[in-house]
Order: structure tokens, then C-alpha cells, then sequence
């Protein structure tokens, strides 16, 4: 069998350990193809029997779907610990949706472990999830952050999650799926093979969400957050009613796992986020500074802008997904926002949504990089702290990608932290 791992991150670092040690592969050729040492990485893929593509390399390149067309086998590494866990007979949890999924997927692995259950977090969260597989066993419970890029390779009869879970669901990601329906379609990818013996946990009121739900063959459940009452909004450290409501989804999926509630409550009180995550980074003055780099996309900075009451100036910008961001623009009128900061590759493309909307509220400073933002939305803020009774906030939330300055959103927002602790 010849084998070829595409990628060759954190994931395919993974894959190949994995694949050695594996019985199954012993008498494979293993290959490892990534860009970093071969230009040519995608040339003759059709050679091998299985590609084990890493979820950074799209599925749809021209290359890729040559070689799926001449009947070569895709496979991933989330593919490969289902067919493992499969013979473990733990227990998995399995997350999507645009935004949210890291939230969700660490509160519930944290009221796990509070609850003293054998706990796992891995996927999209940053844990390859075929890494953790020596640490399982049959009472072992495995929560999954799964990316649309992820799922994407998923072949039946393994890919099952016991629980699937779909949160809220928007556009993104549109400069490497094909459109929004085939973006949708790969979420869909989490109940492909589920069975009526298994549950789906969905907000209703997403009707993305709700039509992958009503595919599955699934027992049904619905989440909202209205008349929850095993906590309240201000239990919550993080802010933001789309918090709040991801904390319930959290909340409820770890009650049908018999989960305390004094565990679940306890973790609520405790949780300050995910790091880019609507982060809280430092306060000067009356001036507080939020980093929401993780928010790739129009809908994440909506919410970000929602969280707060107070007066806000927005930093926003960066390398399009070919999304729309009139959302957005609509969204800041009336909404507090006095300022709106924009630097990378699309700020006109924002700027421009923006004036359509004819918003006299918000002022649209163009810049030429994140420093020259934050320096600039800083001396906004001074400026507006002397006509305010109100803390002002500032909101880095990009609604979009990373790529054109920055390797990724974790490298674009630490280097946000690191301007802010910098100034005077």
C-alpha cells in the first residue's frame, strides 16, 4: 500500500507516529508531501492508494479532485480516530458550527473533569485528536471541536459521533469551499453516519442548523437559552448573549451526560474564555482593551460588538474569505460603535459595505497595519473618554482571516496583546 500524508503541521506530525506504530500499516510506504519542501507537493497524487490530507490543504484543489476522480482514498486524521476509537467503545462528543465550537467544546470538557469523568478535549481546538487514542478506554468520554475542513473527510461506516452537536451556522470559509452550500454540506458531514440509537443537540433557530438536524436520523434536542435557569448571563465572566447561549448548549449536553449541577454551575463561574476570544487583555484609565482575533468572520464581530453596552471603538480587517460584510455594517448603526478602525487586505471592501448603510454614527479611519490601528483607535478613545460617563471599550474582532499579514489568527492576536501592553 502507498501512502501519502498531505500536510505535514501538527496533524500530520500526528498521523505519521500514528501509522508507524499501526500494525494495520506495517508493510505501507508512507510518503509525506507538504509545500514547505516541495513546490510540486500536489503533482502525481494519483501514485498513491490513500492520501491523508491535513484540513490546511483544500479539499478542493484541482490536484486533489484529479486524484479522487482516478479513485484515490482521502482520509484525515479525525477519520482515522473514529475507526480507533470505533474498537475502543468510548464514548464521543462531537462539535461544529461557524463560531462558538471552541466555547462550547471547552466548557463541556471542563464540567466533565469537574464531575470527575474521564475527559478528553482534541480536534480544531489545537489537539490533534489520533494523538490522544493511547490515553482511552471504554468509560473515557471525548469531546471534538470538528472544522468544516475536518469533516470533510469523513467516510462512512466510521465517522459517529454518539452526540453531535451543531451550533449556530453562517457563510465563511468561502475562499476555499466551492459556496456556501458546499460549506454547509461539510458540516453536515457530523451526522452522516449517525443512527437513530444517537442524539443531536441543535439551535432551532439557526435554519442551517436546524435542516443538518433534520437529517440525521438522531433522537432529537433542542437548545435555548430562554427560561434556562440553571444559571444566569451574569454568572458568566465572558461576555455577550451569544456566550450566554453557547454556555446553556454546554450546560445541556453535559445534564444528559449526568453531570452535576453544582459541577456545571461551578465551571460557569469559573471560565474566562478562550484565549482570542473576545479576551480581555488590559485597562487604562477608563479604556479597556478586548482581543477577538479568533473572529474571522462578519457574524463573530456582530456579536463582539453586541457584548458591550457601553461606547466601543471596532479594529477590523484583513485577508477576505469572499464574505459579506453588509451584515456587519448594518449592524453598527445604533449600536455604539463611535469608530471603526480598518487596516489589511479588505478594509475598503468594509469600508465601502459601510457607507452604503449611510451611518452617521460610526467615524471609518483607514490605516496601514494593526499597530498604526490599535495607536489609532488608543487616541480615539482618549479623545471620547472626555465626553463619556462610560468606560470605552475597544474591540479587536477582524471578521476576517488572518493570511495577509499574519501565519495565523493566534500570531495576528498575540501581537494585538503585545502592542496594547505597550502603550503609555
Amino acid at each position: 500500500m502507498k501512502i501519502a500524508i498531505l500536510g505535514f503541521g501538527a496533524e500530520g506530525k500526528t498521523t505519521l507516529k500514528f501509522l508507524k506504530k499501526s500494525p494495520r500499516f506495517k508493510k505501507a510506504k508512507i510518503c509525506v508531501l507538504d509545500k514547505k519542501n516541495d513546490a510540486n507537493y500536489l503533482k502525481n497524487l494519483e501514485q498513491f492508494d490513500v492520501v491523508f490530507r491535513s484540513p490546511g490543504v483544500p479539499y478542493n484543489l484541482p490536484e486533489i479532485q484529479k486524484a479522487v476522480k482516478a479513485g484515490v482514498k482521502f482520509s484525515g486524521n479525525i477519520q482515522l480516530f473514529f475507526e480507533e476509537a470505533e474498537k475502543i467503545d468510548c464514548q464521543i462528543v462531537g462539535v461544529t458550527g461557524t463560531k462558538g465550537k471552541g466555547t462550547v467544546s471547552t466548557l463541556l470538557y471542563k464540567m466533565l473533569e469537574a464531575a470527575g469523568r474521564d475527559a478528553h478535549l482534541a480536534g480544531n481546538i489545537g489537539k490533534p485528536a489520533i494523538g490522544i487514542l493511547p490515553r482511552l478506554n471504554k468509560n473515557s468520554l471525548v469531546v471534538l471541536e470538528l472544522s468544516s475542513f475536518q469533516l470533510q473527510d469523513l467516510n462512512p461506516p466510521a465517522g459517529k459521533p454518539d452526540i453531535a452537536v451543531i451550533l449556530d451556522i453562517s457563510p465563511d470559509h468561502l475562499d476555499v469551499h466551492k459556496n456556501f452550500r458546499e460549506y454547509l454540506n461539510a458540516k453536515a458531514g457530523i451526522i452522516k453516519n449517525q443512527k437513530k440509537t444517537n442524539k443531536i443537540f441543535y439551535f432551532a433557530g439557526n435554519k442551517h442548523s436546524r435542516w443538518i438536524a433534520q437529517k440525521s436520523p438522531a433522537k432529537k434536542i433542542i437548545v435555548s437559552a430562554e427560561k434556562f435557569g440553571l444559571f444566569k448571563p451574569e454568572d458568566l465572566k465572558i461576555r455577550g448573549p451569544h456566550n450566554f447561549k453557547n454556555a446553556v448548549m454546554a450546560a445541556k449536553i453535559a445534564l444528559a451526560l449526568n453531570c452535576p449541577k453544582s459541577a456545571i454551575v461551578n465551571t460557569i463561574k469559573k471560565f474566562k474564555g478562550n484565549e482570542h476570544r473576545l479576551e480581555f487583555v488590559r485597562k487604562i484609565n477608563k479604556i479597556n482593551f478586548y482581543n477577538d482575533s479568533a473572529g474571522t468572520n462578519p457574524q463573530t464581530a456582530i456579536a463582539a460588538i453586541r457584548a458591550f453596552k457601553e461606547p466601543k471603538i471596532l479594529i477590523a480587517g484583513g485577508k477576505d474569505k469572499k464574505l459579506d460584510y453588509f451584515p456587519l455594517a448594518k449592524a453598527l448603526k445604533k449600536s455604539g460603535v463611535k469608530s471603526v478602525i480598518l487596516f489589511g487586505e479588505n478594509k475598503k471592501k468594509i469600508a465601502k459595505a459601510i457607507f452604503k448603510t449611510n451611518n452617521k454614527e460610526s467615524e471609518i479611519i483607514e490605516v496601514g497595519n494593526l499597530e498604526m490601528a490599535v495607536k489609532e483607535a488608543y487616541k480615539t478613545a482618549k479623545f471620547l473618554i472626555h465626553d463619556s460617563k462610560f468606560t470605552i471599550h475597544i474591540i479587536f474582532s477582524p471578521a476576517s482571516a488572518s493570511f495577509d499579514m499574519f501565519k495565523n489568527y493566534k500570531e495576528r492576536g498575540e501581537k494585538f496583546k503585545e502592542i496594547v501592553r505597550k502603550l503609555r
